[in-house]
């Protein structure tokens, strides 16, 4: 999330009430997840597992639990609980607004779309031209629809991210201030639910068609003219690259690439990155060819015993 003017790390600091290291004028621009912060960007870290990683980020400012040395050409935020103070940044530059109307007054909608009774598009929604939503859907916030889009019924566009914290009490949410940004010429079928970024973006490149009761989670990034059938589930994080079929009840694990062309047959469990241009099947996960030929070798196990006696 880019804010709307550059800040200085003093007002920041002050927004949150936090101590900070580094000159108090120094620019602060925006704030996001690790896997996606640049130059100028906030991140936070509240684990000492994630401190390096944080600290040799591309972000510029870190957010951290803990008085360490700052590294050249960066600033520091000191929080006696980052998750907390991330949260309040977001609720500061990207507020919850309620709505009273269906179709938010602040929605940009194109020339020649159509929306079908019973739906809700929210506050600064942007969709394009020649769009069929069809009846009960809902486009959340700040949410970016490309032209020639059509959504079946029932589909949730921009829902808050699954991420949260565990705390004595219960679980905090990480509150999501991000966007789905659905390309040209995408299809989405019905009763599917499409988790906006956390600050960043969710984003469904041009052309890709997804079937009906599909999940997207935050912060995924699929590719151009994939084929994403019923039932598949797709963890936060994770990377599609482009035409990449995957079959009827897939599921992925978080933070993962599918490499360009892959193929993954139905009901197979995507627990790490797969190359592009080959076809997967199973859990864990293997080329489908390999993954067959143990199948049939199992199948001979009652043989080869009988055999042996």
């Amino acid at each position: 999330m880019k804010f709307p003017k550059t800040y200085s790390l003093k007002e920041i600091a002050q927004i949150i009430g936090s101590e900070f290291v580094g000159d108090e004028n120094f620019p602060v621009q925006g704030m996001n997840e690790i896997h996606v912060v640049e130059s100028g960007d906030i991140v936070f870290v509240d684990h000492p597992k994630y401190y390096d990683k944080a600290l040799q980020s591309a972000a510029t400012i870190v957010l951290i639990n803990k008085q360490v040395e700052c590294p050249q050409g960066k600033a520091l935020l000191i929080s006696d609980d980052p998750f907390r103070d991330f949260n309040k940044l977001t609720n500061h530059f990207r507020p919850f607004t309620f709505s009273n109307v269906s179709i938010a007054p602040t929605a940009q909608i194109g020339e020649g779309t159509i929306i079908q009774p019973n739906c809700f598009i929210g506050n600064h929604v942007k969709i394009g031209k020649n769009c069929l939503v069809h009846a009960n859907v809902s486009i959340y916030d700040h949410c970016v629809l490309g032209d020639n889009v059509i959504i079946q019924a029932g589909t949730i566009i921009g829902a808050d991210a699954f991420y949260y914290k565990k705390r004595p009490e219960g679980f905090d949410q990480l509150i999501s201030g991000g966007r789905v940004i659905i390309e040209d010429s995408v299809g989405i079928g019905a009763l599917c639910t499409i988790d906006r970024g956390v600050t960043g973006d969710t984003t469904i490149g041009a052309g890709t068609k997804i079937d009906n009761q599909v999940h997207v989670g935050h912060d995924t990034v699929i590719g151009k003219k994939c084929l994403i059938a019923a039932q598949t589930g797709i963890a936060g994080c994770v990377v599609i690259e482009d035409e990449v079929t995957m079959w009827g009840q897939v599921g992925t694990t978080s933070g993962i690439t599918i490499g360009t062309k892959a193929v993954v047959m139905g009901q197979t469990g995507v627990t790490k990155s797969i190359e592009g241009g080959k076809t997967y099947f199973g859990t864990p996960i293997e080329e489908s060819r390999e993954k067959l030929k143990q199948l049939a070798y199992i199948k001979r196990i009652p043989e080869i015993l009988e055999k042996l006696k």
